[in-house]
């Protein structure tokens, strides 16, 4: 009797790009490589080839479709990945001559999402973005949706399944609007609030595996999932974060960005990212070992122009400076503060660069506060620095640093400084 081990191996991958000069194809392709891994599949090669434009039935030329179709039987390929978003038509073509299943760069961030979303909000959303994606390409599946179909309540007259399956759609995405809406609402309360409280928000943004989770982590110990991988952040995470002069901000960390992110998730996520976009500061986080900073930190900015991005401070911030061997190396661009998330090289002059930039400045403020308003005293730790106090008989003396908002409520106790 002989026996066999199973083996349990990756998914084999081809990706597939088609350079019509419109954008940087090996930077892209490069990307589309970590999205592949961080999709769980093992990227077994690449094929570019260059066209004026893609062709209509299949995407590529009928010669590269047959060489892609010998290579994936020669070494077992299990899917192809391509770099653009595809047809219904040409998926259901490039299947048929290379029988093997075939998604876009859409459909594979897509899948990335939906497999990281943890949230409520972040799973609506997500399939949100599916079925939107999904609802124009119902006719790429075949005679398998062209049957008629009958029962009563659920198919008309005459009706085909594909007409059906639309119906459904339809009526999931009008549900998952609703429930959005009202998770929306529910955030805008939040956002109302922090407004009323004069809560300062600053934003960390950026390109995907940027490392903003780990200087999320690194400020706040927030305990936020970081890792060497793209979109490991999905939901948004909100810290309270007291910096040096005694300020007390919302560090805010959101969902990283990509080249030619699929307008679906932009549209499925964007009160989320509009976050970002309204927020008192941004921290433009890049990875300052890549050779694409620059580019990363470009398309950061006009995906939050594009997200209604109001005039406030940009402050680029190079990370993973501990990865590049020579600092020579880090580009220099404009006023970015180089730092490491990871040893925390750099953090104390990033916090300073944060007060600087703020729109809220301290001072220095010495009080006598009556007993029957001792609660102030509270609020002072909170939200300001306390640099003395002491009790006397007509009151507790205080002197702190504070923001605008509390020197306000504070100043009718204001005494003069011994």
């Amino acid at each position: 009797m002989e026996f066999f081990e199973n083996e349990i191996r990756p998914e084999r991958a081809l990706l597939v790009a088609v350079d019509t000069g419109e954008y940087d194809v090996e930077a892209s392709l490069s990307e589309l490589y970590e999205l592949t891994r961080s999709a769980g599949a093992e990227p077994f090669g690449s094929m570019t080839q260059k066209r004026p434009s893609p062709d209509t039935a299949t995407c590529v030329g009928s010669g590269l479709a047959k060489d892609i179709a010998d290579y994936c039987q020669r070494y077992e390929i299990d899917v192809l990945i391509f770099d653009c978003e595809l047809s219904p038509t040409q998926i259901r073509n490039i299947e048929g001559i290379t029988q093997v299943r075939v998604i876009d760069r859409t459909m594979l961030i897509l899948d990335i999402f939906a497999a990281r979303a943890k949230s409520k909000e972040g799973k609506l959303q997500v399939e949100l973005a599916q079925l939107r994606y999904m609802m124009p390409r119902l006719t790429g599946k075949g005679i398998a949706l062209s049957r008629l179909g009958g029962g009563i309540g659920t198919r008309g007259p005459g009706e085909t399944k594909l007409e059906t399956d639309r119906r459904h759609i339809r009526r999931r995405i009008e549900s998952l609007k609703e429930q959005l809406e009202e998770v929306e609402k529910h955030r805008e309360q939040i956002n109302r609030r922090r407004q009323k409280d004069g809560v300062i928000t600053v934003a960390l943004v950026g390109y995907t595996n940027a490392g903003k989770s780990t200087l999320m982590n690194y400020l706040t110990q927030a305990g936020v999932l970081a890792k060497d991988q793209l979109f490991a952040t999905l939901d948004p995470t909100a810290r309270a974060l007291k910096l040096p002069s005694g300020i007390t901000v919302m560090l805010i960390d959101t969902v990283g960005f990509v080249r030619r992110l699929p307008h679906h998730l932009v549209n499925a996520f964007r009160s989320t990212l509009e976050q970002a976009a309204l927020a008192d500061l941004i921290l433009n986080v890049c990875d300052a070992s890549s050779p694409e900073a620059q580019t990363h930190l470009e398309v950061t900015r006009s995906l939050l122009a594009e997200l209604g991005w109001k005039v406030c401070p940009v402050l680029p911030v190079l990370n993973k400076c501990d990865l590049v061997p020579k600092l020579d190396a880090i580009p220099m661009i404009g006023n970015a503060v180089r730092i490491s998330a990871a040893t925390g090289a750099g953090v104390d002059r990033l916090l300073e660069t944060i007060e600087k930039n703020l729109p809220v400045k301290t001072v220095q403020v010495d009080v006598l506060l009556p007993f029957s308003e001792s609660g102030l005293a509270a609020r002072v730790r909170k939200d300001g620095v306390l640099l003395s106090e002491e009790y006397t008989e007509n009151g507790l003396l205080i002197s702190a640093r504070v923001g605008s908002e509390l020197l306000s409520v504070l100043s009718r106790y204001e005494v003069e400084s011994e």
